[in-house]
């Protein structure tokens, strides 16, 4: 799995629905407009048009590109936006197999959408929200008595997956250990330098961090074996 997106110097922004998801998978995957090109036996300034220029594009087409992709043609067209992850059928032989907490944390990434588990006195709860993580902790910004916030002072849960339609596979890892709100200005000022790559999706003020040092950290994985 790539890293970091690699683009071009010059290209020019992604415009239209499909567009932005042909280039934010791509970018995903780590390839060039080049290197798509080369996957559809397309031209470069075809997959340039393809994200630049709001169209439509022929279904052969459509199935090579997302076949490149490593996806499906409805997810590049928006067919599943307000589906729920999970509605594909399950593939043939799936095996469900432990990560080890290295991997789990390279999964978990520098930062991404993961559900915080809070449990008050109306019971429990889980809220999604945009995290980041300096590879021992991972913190979410929210707001001071908001349902996410009443994480802090308890041991508390985090899960963050990926569901791949397209192959019927998936992963998903849990963090479990004590929240705490940071107050520490150096914390903060460390997790506000990572969250300048995820604003939360839901705007509003949020300037209250709560981190998690987790002390128990596991991961399953559903791997498709050929037979």
């Amino acid at each position: 799995m790539a890293d970091r997106p690699q683009k071009g110097p010059h290209e020019t922004p992604a415009v239209g629905d499909i567009g932005r998801r042909v280039a934010a998978r791509r970018e995903y995957l780590g390839l060039s407009r080049r290197d798509l090109a080369l996957r559809t036996a397309s031209a470069p300034g075809y997959i340039e048009y393809v994200e630049t220029k709001p169209g439509s594009h022929g279904m052969g087409f459509m199935v090579r590109l997302a076949n490149a992709l490593e996806t499906t043609v409805d997810e590049l067209t928006g067919g599943t936006v307000d589906l729920p992850p999970g509605v594909g059928r399950a593939a043939h032989h799936p095996e469900l197999v432990d990560i080890g907490r290295e991997e789990c944390w390279k999964l978990v990434g520098t930062h991404g959408i993961g559900r915080v588990v809070v449990s008050d006195g109306q019971g429990p709860a889980v809220f999604p929200v945009n995290y980041v993580s300096t590879g021992e902790a991972i913190a979410y910004r929210t707001a001071p008595g908001s349902g996410p916030a009443d994480a802090a002072g308890h041991e508390t849960a985090f899960e963050v997956d990926h569901i791949d339609e397209a192959f019927s596979r998936g992963w998903s890892v849990l963090l479990v250990g004590e929240a705490r709100t940071v107050t520490d200005p150096d914390d903060v000022r460390e997790f506000e330098a990572a969250h300048a790559a995820t604003s939360p999706w839901a705007g509003g003020e949020r300037d209250l961090w709560i981190a998690l040092t987790p002390g128990k950290v596991t991961g399953r994985r559903i791997v498709v074996r050929d037979h």
